[in-house]
């Protein structure tokens, strides 16, 4: 697993909101299930450099002042801003990230077969001008 640093890549063109597209991020109220899902990844066929363990002080530091000035002047067109809204109420909460590569809806599938064993919070999958809920 990475060490995640926000890339530029990772937000919204418009507003500059947290917007990892290809990614579904992932949010647990205990990290250590966050950590054997993401070994539970790596053991079945997804590779280190597309999965990130994200602490809840990392959220609180770098996607959360993604949404800081996001709605203004005007609000998001979209749900961007929203979900990082909740991401920010779960990483005060203590809730662990993993964000991990999910090129297409199998890949996705395959990363909710692990997610689904233990208890989880919230589930989203980025794609070009979609955050899908899983």
């Amino acid at each position: 697993m990475k060490h995640f640093t926000l890339d530029p890549h990772m937000t919204a063109a418009v507003g500059g909101a947290f917007y990892p597209t290809g990614h579904t991020f992932v949010m647990f109220p205990d990290a250590t299930d966050a950590s054997v899902v993401g070994h539970r990844l790596l053991e079945n066929g997804f590779s280190g450099d597309e999965i990130y363990l994200i602490p809840p002080h990392v959220v609180l530091e770098q996607i959360t002042p993604t949404v800081r000035d996001g709605d203004s002047p005007l609000p998001s067109a979209g749900t961007d801003a929203a979900t990082v809204r909740a991401y920010t109420k779960l990483a005060r909460e203590g809730h662990t990230a993993l964000l991990v590569k999910t090129r297409d809806e199998a890949a996705a599938n395959r990363l909710m077969e692990h997610v689904r064993m233990v208890t989880f919070s919230i589930a989203q999958r980025y794609r070009m001008l979609v955050i899908e809920d899983l």
